[in-house]
């Protein structure tokens, strides 16, 4: 059956939608955490994928975790529809390793939700993830499968007769890796190479790079991750605005808005 949207998919018999969804996990996953990648269930008999695909709507949403219980997915993703019949929207992406150490940045010390870090702060949980070597938005280290699913969501998108992936970049690091893996900017480039020029020696971000918070060492402008916490700290002084990114199917944009000394 040929299917041109998320919309359409969304229109298939159940076990349709889990046939073709399915493919959008990272193949690496399954035996990685033992999970039958047809059965999606785990070494203990739990189904461990959960698929949030409304027939009402042009969304989805998957959800892999270790155990069904377990706070934190392995992989969750979100995708979407646009009013742009050519375009598919990456909405949300997370990709865990759930056997490395947890850091509460996803809530103040009172339990409330930040929403990643990007409503409020947990500065003490932030300031342990940072000496971990996590990037801002992190509660553990990632499973570097980006490159894959990338591959993958091209693949996946080019079966609904699709030329174009877009979405935002969260924080500045989600930007700048998605700029080595193709993409450019349909918004805020020029913000982000304003930034790059302003954290270059002698530039206004550099100058604030003054150690006086754990996220303002001197040198973080050398790299994407010190840079992104600084960003992360309210260096900007101003709020941070996602870049709406895209990426043509099979091909390379080719911007690079980085020029530190390493990533």
């Amino acid at each position: 059956m040929k299917y041109r949207s998320i919309y359409e998919v969304n229109h298939l018999p159940p076990e349709g939608r889990t046939k073709v969804y399915r493919n959008l996990i990272p193949p690496s996953l399954f035996p990685l955490f033992g999970i039958d990648r047809n059965s999606l269930i785990n070494r203990q008999g739990d189904r461990v994928v959960q698929f949030h695909t409304p027939e009402s709507h042009g969304f989805a949403s998957f959800d892999l975790k270790q155990k069904p219980d377990d706070k934190d997915s392995i992989f969750f993703l979100q995708i979407s529809d646009t009013p742009f019949m050519d375009n598919l929207e990456l909405s949300f992406l997370v990709i865990n390793d759930p056997r490395r150490e947890r850091f509460n940045i996803d809530q103040d010390e009172v339990g409330k939700d930040t929403l990643f870090g990007t409503a409020l702060r947990n500065l003490s949980e932030e300031e342990k993830a940072i000496k971990a070597g996590l990037a801002p938005g992190q509660v553990r280290p990632g499973l570097k499968l980006l490159r894959e699913f990338i591959n993958i969501l091209e693949r996946f998108a080019s079966k609904l007769g699709i030329s174009m992936i877009s979405g935002d970049a969260l924080f500045y690091h989600n930007a700048i890796q998605y700029e080595r893996y193709g993409f450019g900017y349909l918004e805020g480039r020029k913000r982000m190479e304003e930034i790059d020029r302003e954290f270059l020696l002698g530039g206004k971000l550099f100058q604030r790079l003054d150690g006086s918070t754990p996220f303002r060492r001197k040198g973080a402008d050398k790299s994407v991750g010190g840079r992104s916490w600084a960003i992360q700290d309210g260096i900007l002084e101003e709020p941070w605005v996602s870049p709406k990114i895209y990426k043509p199917l099979g091909k390379i944009v080719g911007v690079n808005t980085f020029h530190g000394q390493h990533y």
